[in-house]
């Protein structure tokens, strides 16, 4: 079992991660599949890799006057109507948006096609839109602060919108978060109109409707906020809805569009148990990164990531051998998509491991319970991602960090220090050692590389001292931990297991005396002024 001890973060994981969460704090939440399984899916890796068909002008038609006649169901709010409306209805959803802005653009249509199948549903909840940029106190009285927000008022009170921004999804929270969690299916007809419109869900066999194992079942839906549940009481609507059901009395399965369509839960009916079960097997086998999945795929960490970063081209090679591999290691790992072309996904990865310019596809992971990463240093085939994998659980795949090439530090009065080199030069050294750790980006860093330069020309020719310095952007090693820069480190001879930190404001005239101070017991030749 893969356990690692845990270690100290590496340097700029932390950053990176949060840039990325960042950028995509306004992502949803869908999984988008990469198999041709069923006709009416989305076909998400041909469209990555452009080749889906254009569609014809008349279904072009159709769907724009679809789209029209869905938003005009949705309430436009401004500064006369929004008070009433939303004081006087039970729910109601509001979507606060920019005319500028590009993913509430790219919701917006979303959003009117849930409040249409809302409607259709007989659902009482109001949906409402309201232009913060044309409208701003109004916004700010309804704490819209970005864009888009969604927010749920329930009798005049809000609370933020926690779901997926697919149309399915929508519907989904909002029937949930309304009272309607489960759909109960009474004939073969509701069960095919439901799975015409759904494309995962939880289906629930019972006898009675009632009793502690339906409670946990329906807790559970009331709970999550992502997957349709359904229910029924008749053993044949429930082998229609899941193909794979054997006959029984009590029955919990999965279902998705995909080549692993059919998982059924198996164990004792506990909330708890029920929503950790989804959680293990919503993912797709293989998903692919989007920027409307990230952050439910960056927050599902309770397993190790695999991610494949490569041309779609590429990828789609490794697709159905791929495939299998994901079914083997299913309960530990999650297995990743990332197109290379997508910058705002891709680069802050590549970035990490300092591959920014690779022409390759590359295989990383993360252990976010360990703050471990890790590469594949050979050419990604099905073979060797399995390899990985094995080794990843096994233990015997070393954690990757990053390292420039070894440079020449022939005749210099301050050595360059990278990743491959920090064990001979720092931690494996005789000498005392004086460390500049720096980043290019770092405002203040150059002051003190002028001081070090200063105490460098100032100690030259004392044989138990060397100066250093080191790039903390492209180079990392465990035992190099630092959070601020510049950050000057002094490694004495005696120990190199607790450098001393020296302030790095100070002048260098005092930063000679700390030297002086640390060296004074090992080298009686100093010289105390500058």
């Amino acid at each position: 079992m893969y356990n690692p001890k845990p270690t100290s973060k590496f340097i700029l994981f932390s950053l990176v991660l949060l840039l990325l969460l960042s950028f995509l704090a306004l992502s949803i939440c869908s999984e988008l599949d990469l198999s041709d399984d069923d006709g009416d899916d989305v076909e998400a890796l041909e469209e990555l890799i452009a080749l889906d068909e254009k569609e014809d002008s008349h279904q072009q038609n159709a769907e724009s006057e679809f789209v029209s006649k869905a938003q005009r169901i949705v309430l436009e709010l401004n500064n006369d109507n929004t008070k009433r409306a939303i004081d006087g209805n039970e729910y109601v959803l509001v979507l606060g948006y920019a005319p500028w802005c590009v993913r509430s653009a790219e919701l917006m249509p979303k959003f009117a096609e849930a409040a249409t199948a809302l409607k259709e549903l007989g659902s009482h909840l109001l949906m409402a839109k309201i232009d913060a940029e044309r409208y701003p106190k109004v916004a700010s009285t309804l704490d819209i602060k970005g864009f888009p927000t969604l927010l749920l008022f329930v009798n005049g009170t809000s609370q933020p919108y926690t779901g997926g921004f697919s149309a399915e999804e929508l519907v989904i929270w909002a029937r949930k978060k309304t009272g309607v969690p489960v759909i109960r299916i009474n004939s073969d007809a509701e069960a095919i109109h439901f799975l015409k419109k759904y494309s995962m869900f939880v289906v629930g066999l019972f006898d009675k409707f009632e009793g502690p194992d339906y409670d946990e079942f329906t807790k559970a839906a009331k709970m999550d906020n992502e997957i349709q549940f359904v229910e029924t009481s008749n053993a044949e609507i429930a082998k229609h809805l899941f193909h794979n059901f054997k006959a029984t009395n009590l029955f919990l399965g999965l279902v998705k569009r995909e080549p692993e369509k059919y998982t059924e839960y198996e164990g004792t009916f506990s909330t708890e148990r029920i929503l950790q079960f989804l959680d293990d097997n919503k993912f797709p086998l293989i998903t692919v990164l989007t920027e409307l999945n990230a952050a439910r795929v960056y927050s599902s960490s309770n397993k190790l990531q695999v991610l494949i970063i490569s041309e779609p081209d590429n990828f789609k090679k490794l697709v159905e051998p791929l495939q299998d591999v994901a079914i083997k290691f299913k309960p530990q790992i999650m297995f990743i998509f990332v197109d290379v072309r997508e910058d705002n996904l891709a680069k802050p990865f590549l970035t990490m491991f300092g591959l920014e310019e690779s022409k390759d596809s590359v295989v990383i992971s993360f252990n976010y319970r360990s703050n471990l990463k890790y590469l594949l240093e050979s050419d990604a085939t099905p073979t060797s991602i399995e390899d990985f994998c094995s080794g990843l659980l096994s233990g015997s795949v070393s954690a990757y960090y990053k390292s420039q090439p070894i440079p020449d530090n022939k005749n210099m009065s301050i050595l360059t220090v990278v990743g491959k080199t920090f064990d001979k030069l720092i931690l494996n050294s005789p000498e005392n050692i004086l460390l500049e750790v720096y980043t290019p980006w770092c405002i203040t860093c150059e002051t003190t590389s002028k001081q070090m330069e200063k105490l460098a020309k100032h100690f030259k020719g004392l044989e138990n001292l060397i100066f250093a310095r080191i790039d903390a952007s492209l180079n990392e090693h465990p035992r190099l931990q630092v959070d601020d820069y510049p950050t000057l480190l002094f490694y004495s001879a005696d120990d190199k297991t607790k450098p001393i930190t020296f302030p790095t404001k100070s002048s260098a005239k005092d930063l000679a005396a700390l030297v002086n101070q640390n060296l004074k017991a090992q080298d009686p030749e100093i010289r105390d002024e500058l």
